[in-house]
């Protein structure tokens, strides 16, 4: 039996503003096993970061959570040894309070998808990195031990130098740059975001998120600006990990073919609503919902001779703040059954095993 790690029920998100209420996240559920990964995929806009944003409390005002809950299976030592599960409901939590401090970074980490706005300019890589490391997992190290710092106390004792937190930081800063391919990472770590390249700053948010060994990280188009090669390097970095650690990834992405590779289950969302999810093979051999075939359409297929222009998603996506009545896709949709899908909104629905669709053509599973 799988293990949970974090469950989202009934998800709502929104944004109070001047022009009108904007549903960034609009009833999503989602539940994420320890030790596997969950891919998130959809068009720009449509609420994957925000769902991200919204499991660490960190929604940007005027956003709210204005429904739903989210629980965090939250393992806890006990006489130092055996281990018990607090159950931590982050939806009551303050977004500046403790508990959820000691989580946001240190327990759930994530990849911001902008690494230049997300990096402090005045800060250098080395300071970023070794920031994270002091306030998580040497606070950590006290309580259960960690191996790398051990050995890197070893070391310090061996040549009869004294070891202080920022050294520390500094050690395992250097150590992390390294795992994620950045070379000579000991003159990089005293680098600052703009003496560094594009996909240099985005190795470096790579490495303040796994510098923690988070029990869960939520990877927010994490190989973007990375050629493939990087990219390789990064993934196999999570996968060790993963499996190393018993690490959850919440993986969100526009690829397609990274998240066939990296996912055991995926989410596909459309204007803030969760249109579908399952499990990788059955929703990329037998996807149910049209948005999701139209997705997987416009692949191109290397080695295929056709003169075909690829397959493309007809029509716009619609305003957030006026949205069609009925199945918000319905406009764009190549099912369209008129009379019904811009009448009746559809509801979330069990349609085999593990694959749930949000759509009028299953209505009668």
């Amino acid at each position: 039996m799988s293990e949970p790690l974090v469950e989202v029920k009934d998800l709502r998100v929104e944004f109070d503003v001047r022009a009108g209420i904007v549903k960034a996240v609009d009833g999503l559920w989602l539940n994420i096993n320890r030790g596997e990964t969950m891919g998130v995929i959809g068009e720009s806009g449509c609420g994957k970061s925000m769902t991200a944003r919204a499991i660490l409390q960190m929604i940007p005002k005027p956003g709210k959570i204005t429904n739903g809950e989210i629980l965090y299976y939250r393992r806890i030592k006990k006489n130092g040894h055996s281990e018990a599960v607090d159950v931590v409901k982050i939806t009551d939590l303050h977004p500046d309070g403790n508990i959820i401090r000691e989580i946001r970074g240190g327990e759930i980490g994530m990849i911001f998808q902008e690494p230049m706005s997300s990096l402090t300019p005045v800060y250098t890589a080395g300071t970023h990195i070794g920031e994270a490391v002091t306030l998580h997992r040497l606070k950590a190290h006290r309580t259960i031990g960690d191996q790398m710092i051990e050995n890197i106390q070893k070391a310090y004792e061996r040549r009869g130098e004294k070891l202080g937190e920022r050294k520390i930081g500094r050690e395992i800063s250097i150590e992390m740059l390294h795992k994620v391919g950045i070379p000579k990472p000991q003159e990089r770590v005293d680098n600052y975001p703009h003496q560094l390249s594009g996909g240099q700053r985005q190795r470096v948010m790579v490495a303040v998120a796994l510098s923690c060994q988070p029990v869960m990280l939520i990877a927010d188009e994490p190989t973007t600006a990375l050629d493939v090669s990087i990219e390789a390097q990064i993934l196999d970095l999570m996968r060790y990990l993963q499996e190393t650690v018993d690490m959850s990834i919440m993986f969100i992405t526009h690829n397609l073919g990274v998240i066939a590779e990296m996912a055991s289950d995926i989410t596909v969302m459309y204007m803030g609503k969760q249109v579908e999810k399952a499990k990788t093979v059955p929703l990329f051999y037998e996807p149910l919902h049209p948005y999701t075939r139209a997705l997987l359409k416009s692949i191109p297929h290397v080695g295929k001779k056709s003169r075909e222009r690829l397959a493309s998603i007809e029509g716009m996506v619609p305003d957030p703040f006026n949205l069609p009545p009925g199945c918000v896709f319905h406009p764009r949709c190549p099912s369209f059954m008129s009379g019904k899908c811009e009448k009746i909104t559809p509801t979330w629905k069990q349609a085999a095993d593990d694959h749930w669709v949000r759509c009028l053509l299953y209505e009668e599973v």
